[in-house]
């Protein structure tokens, strides 16, 4: 069956996008590969509460009815100056020859486990409205992690049976000139910080910094949405928060107002009556089809050897309306530290 639905795809993406696949390459990998680990080939993400794991084998498993899959890998454990290079295709499935199943802009993200931690993202996106897009990410960052044995999941927020296809490979490149880090930790993973769950604390997670680093950085992924598709937190931002032991750090309001840029790439958005197109619209951090790019935050004035207590806050949420809807965000974070400067 998922030869099938692979090879329908392969068929009829082009007279479903009347046009080539759009590429958003974030990299230019040079230099040769010393590894390419494929994790995830045309794997399935759905919506499918009654049977999202039918066809699990000791290789691929479903979590959350469907819309997480699931896979180990072993990466290798050994290489260094190396970049690494995260490709990621996301195929929509075809329903017929005009149509696909799920041709909504879907929140996700590929990341990893880690024993006794948040899950780390690797990959941070946003589905294009029914599109196939391809990305190239950088993510040498996370080196110190992706290593050895471990647990890889690749998430789509998709309320649809069958809906997605996921590639997913990681390439370990010679490069002199790259610096991988010395260390890496995932600090926070919320899929849903809104005022239903949280107050104006904001969430704190305390993170222990090995000793002998020259240098930390902050590694925070963001996105803000709204449960109606309208206003805040989703085309109005708001103000993030950081700070360390109490002390703020880093406030800013995530924008993109690049969205336009990426119209080709969504071909089932609407367009409204006064012209403009759902695609277009400036939003908190993110466009329909784009990858989440992290906001780099160098903390090493404020992060010495020891424990720290970090704090993330977003000031001013939508409230829940009389029609239960409200504003959210999607944030995560990393700790990634150098033994030199």
């Amino acid at each position: 069956m998922g030869m099938r639905i692979a090879m329908l795809t392969m068929l009829l993406l082009p007279a479903l996008l009347n046009c080539s696949p759009t590429v958003a390459a974030q990299v230019t990998p040079a230099g040769e590969v010393d590894s390419l680990i494929t994790i995830f080939d045309h794997a399935s993400v759905h919506f499918a509460p009654n049977d999202s794991d039918r066809t699990a084998t000791e290789q691929l498993w479903w979590e959350d009815n469907g819309r997480y899959v699931c896979t180990g890998a072993l990466l290798p454990d050994s290489l260094t100056d190396v970049r690494v290079v995260a490709h990621l295709a996301l195929h929509p499935i075809p329903k017929d020859e005009q149509f696909v199943h799920d041709k909504w802009d879907r929140a996700g993200s590929v990341r990893l486990s880690t024993e006794g931690g948040p899950d780390v993202e690797i990959v941070k996106f946003v589905t294009a409205y029914g599109g196939y897009r391809e990305f190239d990410v950088d993510v040498t960052h996370l080196l110190p992690l992706l290593r050895g044995k471990c647990v890889v999941k690749a998430f789509i927020d998709t309320w649809v049976n069958p809906a997605w296809l996921v590639d997913f490979s990681l390439r370990y490149v010679t490069d002199g000139e790259a610096v991988p880090p010395d260390w890496a930790a995932g600090a926070m993973l919320v899929e849903s910080f809104d005022v239903r769950e949280f107050d104006s604390s904001g969430i704190s997670t305390t993170m222990v910094v090995p000793q002998g680093l020259e240098r930390v950085k902050l590694f925070y992924y963001v996105s803000g949405h709204c449960t109606d598709g309208r206003g805040a937190d989703e085309f109005v931002s708001k103000d993030n928060v950081i700070s360390v032991d109490g002390r703020v750090v880093y406030r800013f309001q995530p924008w993109r107002d690049d969205c336009r840029s990426f119209r080709d790439a969504n071909p089932y958005c609407r367009r409204w009556s006064d012209g403009s197109w759902s695609s277009d619209y400036s939003r908190s951090g993110w466009c329909p089809g784009d990858v989440v790019a992290p906001v780099e935050l160098d903390l090493t004035d404020h992060l010495d050897a020891g424990e720290h207590t970090l704090t993330f806050n977003i000031e001013g949420m939508r409230p829940v309306d009389d029609d239960g809807s409200y504003g959210y965000w999607r944030i995560s974070a990393q700790l990634i530290g150098w033994r030199e400067k």
